[in-house]
């Protein structure tokens, strides 16, 4: 987990105080931001046409940040310091993606 006070503002950061607020919409379990390296690991499997949504749809634009869920099983992506908090967007996640947190 990265703490919002341990980042520097850039496109996949947000606000703290908005973070604090910020929740999965299906399951209302608290979300943190995604280490960058997951991140880019995830933006690797993105350009291979590797991941899709929650909705079945494959995922083509590349992400700049992402929002966990706590159960580690599904992120929200983030561009442009804009999370997409729909539940259709929401991206399941493997575990082995998660071996840098």
């Amino acid at each position: 987990m990265v703490r919002p006070e341990d980042t520097t503002k850039g496109k996949g950061d947000i606000a703290p105080d908005l973070l604090a607020i910020l929740c999965c919409p299906e399951t209302k379990q608290e979300v943190c931001l995604l280490d960058q390296t997951v991140v880019q690991r995830l933006n690797q499997k993105i350009s291979k046409g590797e991941l899709k949504t929650k909705g079945g749809q494959l995922v083509t634009e590349q992400i700049d940040g992402g929002l966990l869920r706590k159960d580690n099983t599904l992120f929200y992506p983030i561009r442009d310091q804009i999370p997409i908090m729909l539940i259709e967007e929401g991206i399941p996640i493997e575990k082995s993606d998660l071996s840098s947190m």
